[in-house]
């Protein structure tokens, strides 16, 4: 299985859609659909209607999926956007920020 690019934890920017150049924590990550949900953005409306378990109803905000291409690793030097290269050291595979060459830890 190769190494994955995005993991859980991992600070990302946003780079395409309505939150474009936010930033934020990743929640989770959906290999088999490419989607990952970050904290804080793409931030989705539902309107519901009062039930039983909700007796009040109202306003239901949540974080929605994102496309994985839609957003880029934080580079752990300046904070900007960069792409990943996975190389290995002392027999591990590690990833590596493009722009500063600093280590991703996780």
């Amino acid at each position: 299985m190769a190494l994955a690019k995005i993991k859980k934890g991992d600070t990302v920017v946003v780079l395409a859609g309505k939150d474009k150049g936010k930033t934020g924590e990743v929640m989770s990550v959906m290999p088999k659909d490419s989607k990952v949900v970050v904290a804080g953005v793409n931030i989705a409306v539902r309107h519901r209607k009062a039930s039983q378990a909700n007796p009040q109803g109202g306003l239901d905000r949540f974080e929605a999926p994102l496309h994985i291409s839609n957003v880029a690793l934080a580079d752990p030097k300046t904070g900007k956007a960069t792409r990943v290269r996975v190389e290995t050291k002392d027999g591990k595979k590690v990833r590596v920020a493009v722009k500063s060459g600093e280590t991703i830890s996780g």
